[in-house]
């Protein structure tokens, strides 16, 4: 008997209004389902990306130090983990439709909670229900990002994942109008609350409900009991891709300050060409897939991630870095969209339990890789542990040539 009974979900999620088959629906339909899965990717990167907006101003409010709010920012990523032991059996039994809607719905009010927190717990717990809540939403919708992909004959997934790129800059662009008109967090928060109910609202009936013995059957399967080795490689590749990514993220300006030695506003370029590369990357994404095919796309990917890395060490000027850091972000923006396709299409693992192994795997890339480039930089130098991080894109490549599920 589980230790949580979930079968309200049931009673109070809206069902799906489609009656006839998906395949044989027509093209506007299945464009009109393409559009909520993407707005379902959108308000997941705008809640995260409305969060990140206002760091500073919450650690100015709370009266946190840098170290303090290291630990804070920490129980995010805890939240996260603890969650995914579960998360994929979850979704397979009621659903990525229905975790889809109610994950995004909880995602988004844990921002309310986060702009209420007046102590440092406040703050911790909200945190670390945004990181829990996040991590069902991922799951159930990257799932329906895989499911309606089965829809079109073309590659479309890439264009999802741009859609939550895309989001991480219409977040930022908020954040800074709500700092100019001199809005609080919690009625920023508030306000983004509203817009993901309005994006719930005009969408949860094209999301797409599937629901299949086979799933059902499968849905006791135990990674650790018959690990399939395949979603462990794909989950490796994803690793080197993700800590790639995570590094930008994290220390893009730290290496334009110090190394490069950017002067002013100029040292947040490298992090904007890399995000507007990732951006674009993704979008591009199909198009390359449907005309080279995933592995070509993916073992260029990785090469181009090396070379971007490796030309940032080798260059560090800004113009050349700044080119190093646009590879950096087109590389990286190809391998998440491909590898959660190939993941979510396995055919011995229902969807929801085969992304969650990868993104288990994968998401030890962010929490593993900014805290190896401190460590290594600690012992030798940045541009050293760049260039050692630079290794993961040869990694890519070699795995997507020796996987025999590329084709």
């Amino acid at each position: 008997m589980p230790l949580i009974d979930y079968s309200f979900l049931a009673k109070i999620l809206p069902k799906a209004k489609i009656n006839k088959g998906y395949k044989k629906a027509k093209k506007s339909y299945l464009n009109r389902v393409r559009l909520a899965t993407s707005l379902f990717f959108f308000g997941m990167g705008f809640c995260f990306s409305t969060w990140a907006s206002r760091i500073p101003d919450i650690k100015s409010i709370l009266q946190l130090s840098e170290a303090e709010l290291g630990t804070m920012l920490f129980t995010l990523p805890i939240g996260q983990l603890v969650a995914m032991p579960f998360t994929g059996k979850i979704v397979t039994k009621y659903g990525s439709r229905n975790i889809s809607i109610l994950g995004l719905l909880l995602y988004a009010f844990c921002l309310i909670f986060i702009g209420l927190a007046t102590q440092s717990w406040h703050l911790a717990t909200g945190l670390f229900l945004f990181g829990f809540f996040c991590n069902f939403c991922n799951i159930a919708v990257n799932a329906q990002g895989v499911y309606t992909q089965q829809l079109f004959d073309k590659p479309i997934i890439g264009s999802f994942h741009g859609s939550w790129s895309l989001a991480g800059f219409f977040g930022a662009l908020v954040g800074l109008l709500m700092l100019a008109f001199g809005w609080t967090p919690f009625q920023h928060f508030t306000a983004a609350f509203g817009f993901v109910v309005i994006i719930l609202l005009t969408n949860y009936k094209y999301i797409i409900k599937v629901k299949s013995k086979q799933e059902e059957e499968k849905s006791s399967y135990s990674f650790w009991k018959n690990p399939d080795k395949t979603l462990l490689w794909l989950g490796v590749i994803c690793f080197c891709g993700m800590a790639s990514e995570g590094i930008m993220f994290d220390w893009s300006g730290v290496y334009f300050k110090e190394i490069i030695k950017a002067p002013g506003a100029l040292v947040v370029l490298g992090y904007t060409t890399f995000m507007i590369s990732m951006a674009s990357g993704r979008f591009l994404s199909d198009i390359l897939v449907a005309k080279y095919g995933a592995k070509k796309v993916l073992i260029i990917s990785g090469l181009i991630i090396s070379a971007g890395l490796y030309m940032a060490v080798l260059l560090p000027y800004i113009i050349p870095c700044t080119i190093a850091f646009m590879l950096v972000g087109f590389g990286v923006s190809n391998v998440v969209p491909i590898i959660f396709n190939v993941a979510g299409n396995n055919k011995n693992v229902p969807t929801g339990i085969a992304l969650t192994i990868v993104t288990s795997i994968s998401f030890l890339g962010f929490l593993i890789g900014p805290p190896l480039i401190g460590f290594i930089a600690e012992l030798t130098s940045l541009k050293h542990s760049f260039a050692i991080i630079g290794v993961f894109g040869v990694f890519i490549s070699v795995l997507v040539t020796w996987l025999k599920i590329f084709k």
